[in-house]
């Protein structure tokens, strides 16, 4: 697979941060995605990336978690899902086809249900996928890690996030370079 392209390329995907969800991650997994993931919808944010988030059956397991909530932009996109994969929500898909963007980074949870279904069927859909392994997560590391390979046997490219903020701005002349640096400080 290719090194992430330009930050016009790609678009950032938040599966299923939920509050009941949470409370069965394992720590210190849940503390290292949300912070993460919160660090990766900042640098979209400055890069004028769309946002996409989802919510698994929200009625149930409630709304996505306040700081996650609060760290979106105001033109993030949401999406109920009862599909375990977000590909399996026509408006989801309508919605990415229609952002012409080629390259996902996928963060959230869990790593080995909703993650990886969303990123093997991305990847079958022909684009092309990115999961951020220190910003997803499972109720068990066994899971989270099998996940990850299975992922990456499937042509899915696995990174973490500093790598994901660096490609996506490229240089240190870039002008929200000190402003990226300064979130892993």
């Amino acid at each position: 697979m290719a090194p992430l392209g330009r930050q016009e390329d790609s678009l950032l995907l938040c599966v299923d941060i939920q509050e009941r969800l949470l409370e069965s991650m394992v720590e210190p997994a849940r503390g290292r995605m949300l912070e993460n993931t919160k660090h990766l919808i900042k640098v979209a944010q400055l890069l004028e990336m769309p946002v996409f988030y989802t919510e698994q059956y929200p009625q149930v397991l409630g709304q996505t978690q306040t700081d996650i909530q609060a760290a979106l932009p105001n033109d993030a996109k949401q999406f109920a899902k009862q599909s375990f994969s977000c590909c399996g929500e026509a408006e989801f898909m309508t919605q990415l086809r229609a952002t012409h963007k080629r390259q996902i980074v996928i963060t959230g949870m869990e790593t080995h249900i909703c993650v990886m279904q969303s990123a093997l069927d991305l990847v079958d859909a022909g684009y092309e996928v990115f999961v951020v392994d220190d910003a997803v997560c499972s109720q068990r590391m066994a899971h989270w890690k099998s996940a990850l390979h299975r992922m990456r046997l499937a042509g899915v490219s696995v990174a973490p996030t500093e790598s994901i903020m660096f490609e996506w701005i490229r240089n240190a002349d870039h002008p929200h370079f000190k402003t990226v640096s300064a979130l892993l400080g």
